[in-house]
């Protein structure tokens, strides 16, 4: 059988990419500023990455009289290991565990923590099926297992919920299932007769398997975490978009953020709040097959304006594509996309690379084969806020405080 294993180097130390980036200001707009050392980030830009080698000092932005959350301090990840020391570190109940799924970025977010990796074996037999093994204790400990459930779909999802059942055998205290990209959340909610609510059965799976807690970014309707009979913590990402904009030499005067459709609507009003209060344009699209859309009409003026596209996933790329095409025939001098989950499924990059966005800015709740790297590609890393989120819900803290 074939077989993977997952460990974690012996010395495990915050990277400076994980803790410095740079920020600039948006022009001529009403926002006032505090100097800090700004969050890290990963750029994927022509076709390669980015890694910031050390802090640098910027401002960033105080919009609407509040400042982005302070995880996005340089400082608070160095605060959050001076409060542990490595000894305690060492003896924590806390144990991280990775599906094969995103372990980059399950890595990235130990580094953040100032843990290792959990060992674990995940194996594939010669049938496919799925064998996993813990290869240290968690009897009595707090454990969060970080698989997102995207390609291979069903593979990453009978993954994680044996993961779930072998920490559930050992004895774990708590089981949490850190699933930055939620499968099947579109499936939330029949729309004609005979059809299934995949997002409802697999939250019954997860929890029938023994997790005691989800923690998921974005996920496509808040209604999904209804679905669950287990408390839900639902992460926005937002705030690193937001701290990625505020880097950009945009005056606010000239944003308008979009929204590529009406079920899209309050996601972009709350993203436009948090812009100084940007004019809101929505695209009215109708679709008439499952990964094909047509766009109709636009409401709203963006005509000499820069546009920000902002949706929770971008999957075939045609919604946003065509989108970017009806706000270039209104008038829109630049127009970007901003997702949180990019599934690019066939011919996503072929639509993204066309030409008509200035800019694709996506996190890494999903990773992104390195062929698929196109000019106007950016990636966000979200480990310091699945970092932060996960060491709030082990201290019985706030989480919503996160992104007040």
């Amino acid at each position: 059988m074939a077989s993977l294993a997952l460990t974690s180097p012996p010395a495990v130390k915050v990277p400076s990419y994980l803790s410095s980036s740079s920020s600039s200001l948006f022009s001529r707009s009403s926002i006032s500023f505090r100097t800090i050392e700004s969050p890290s980030r990963i750029c994927v830009s022509n076709s390669s990455k980015c890694n910031l080698p050390k802090a640098v000092n910027a401002s960033l932005p105080i919009i609407n009289g509040t400042t982005l959350p302070n995880y996005f301090d340089s400082s608070s990840s160095s605060s959050r290991l001076e409060k542990k020391p490595v000894s305690s570190r060492a003896n924590t109940k806390l144990k991280l565990f990775s599906g094969t799924a995103n372990p980059a970025l399950s890595q990235e977010i130990a580094w953040y923590m100032g843990l290792e990796l959990g060992k674990i074996s995940i194996k594939r037999f010669a049938d496919g099926e799925v064998y996993v093994q813990l290869q240290e204790s968690v009897r009595g400990c707090d454990v969060f297992l970080v698989q997102p459930t995207c390609t291979p779909t069903n593979e990453n999802l009978m993954e994680l919920l044996i993961m779930v059942d072998a920490c559930r055998r050992a004895s774990a205290k708590k089981v949490t299932a850190v699933i930055p990209y939620f499968g099947y959340a579109r499936a939330d909610r029949k729309t004609q007769g005979r059809e299934s609510i995949a997002a409802k059965l697999v939250a019954n799976l997860i929890t029938e398997a023994g997790a005691d807690r989800v923690l998921a970014c974005d996920l496509h309707s808040g209604q999904s975490m209804g679905y669950f009979d287990i408390p839900v913590d639902h992460v926005y990402c937002q705030p690193v978009i937001l701290d990625y904009l505020a880097s950009k030499s945009i005056s606010s005067e000239d944003l308008v953020v979009v929204s590529p459709d009406v079920g899209g609507v309050a996601r972009a009003r709350a993203f436009a709040k948090k812009l100084s209060d940007a004019p809101l344009a929505i695209v009215d699209k109708r679709r008439h097959g499952h990964n094909v859309a047509e766009v109709m009409n636009l409401i709203g003026d963006v005509k000499g304006k820069v546009a920000v596209m902002v949706d929770d996933m971008i999957d075939t790329a045609g919604t946003i594509v065509k989108g970017a095409a009806l706000l270039h025939e209104e008038g829109a001098r630049e127009v970007y996309a901003c997702c949180t989950h990019a599934v690019f499924s066939p011919p996503a990059i072929e639509r993204l690379s066309s030409g008509l966005l200035q800019e694709v800015i996506v996190t890494n709740t999903l990773p992104v084969a390195e062929k698929n790297y196109f000019p106007q590609l950016t990636i966000l890393s979200v480990a310091n806020l699945l970092g932060e989120t996960i060491w709030r819900v082990h201290d019985d803290s706030s989480v919503s405080s996160i992104f007040l």
